[in-house]
């Protein structure tokens, strides 16, 4: 792996939640279980009130281990809320939400149908660009193919310094999204479903990442 890049860190999805207090307990003992740079939090719907009180449910667990908690979307209550920032999806999002997280949230942006998307995200100052995850638009749970993905991720570790997040969606694609370079491999809410639970599937996954820098 180039020695400009460190090697990659995880990225956690939960899955979409309405029980926080519950999930929250589970979640303290999976995140000590790999390096985990940040976590996705995936809310179901409810009135503001209740989605702030269920960001401050997780945020109590994940920041005290200086992991990052980002929302996916809902940027207009992460201040409020006392998350890092959001994850937005298409690059109108994004720049829709620039003025509510920047300069002081995270504003990361996945569902990037083509280069030139990635490069207008980078252009727009996206803290991150993620690449690989499910559509939730036009064609809900469709990805492109893996070879397309990795060939994405690598075009934009060579020719970009902004960090990206390559998406795996099952175990055997987070050791080739680390060789090319990913700055960050998104684990998808499937580790929860693991048969060895999803700790062990945390364990696994950073096992691999430090496989694939060596």
């Amino acid at each position: 792996m180039s020695a400009q890049r460190p090697q990659p860190r995880l990225y956690l999805f939960t899955p979409l939640l309405d029980d926080t207090a519950t999930f929250a307990s589970a979640l303290d003992a999976v995140l000590a279980a790999g390096d985990v740079a940040a976590v996705l939090l995936r809310l179901g719907d409810a009135d503001e009130r209740t989605l702030i009180n269920r960001v401050k449910s997780i945020a109590a667990v994940v920041q005290r281990r200086d992991i990052a908690l980002l929302l996916d979307g809902l940027p207009d209550i992460v201040g409020r809320a006392g998350a890092d920032g959001a994850h937005l999806t298409g690059v109108e999002t994004l720049q829709g939400a620039l003025a509510t997280l920047k300069p002081d949230r995270i504003a990361g942006v996945g569902g990037l149908r083509s280069r030139h998307d990635a490069m207008l995200a980078g252009e727009a100052n996206a803290d991150y660009v993620m690449f690989g995850e499910p559509d939730r638009r036009s064609n809900p749970g469709k990805r492109p193919p893996l070879a397309a993905i990795l060939e994405r991720v690598e075009w934009w570790a060579e020719l970009f310094q902004s960090p990206c997040v390559g998406y795996a969606a099952a175990a055997d694609e987070i050791r080739l999204l680390a060789e090319v370079e990913a700055d960050f491999v998104a684990l998808g809410e499937w580790i929860w479903n693991e048969p060895g639970g999803a700790r062990a599937a945390v364990a696994a996954a950073a096992g691999n990442v430090t496989a694939a820098a060596t």
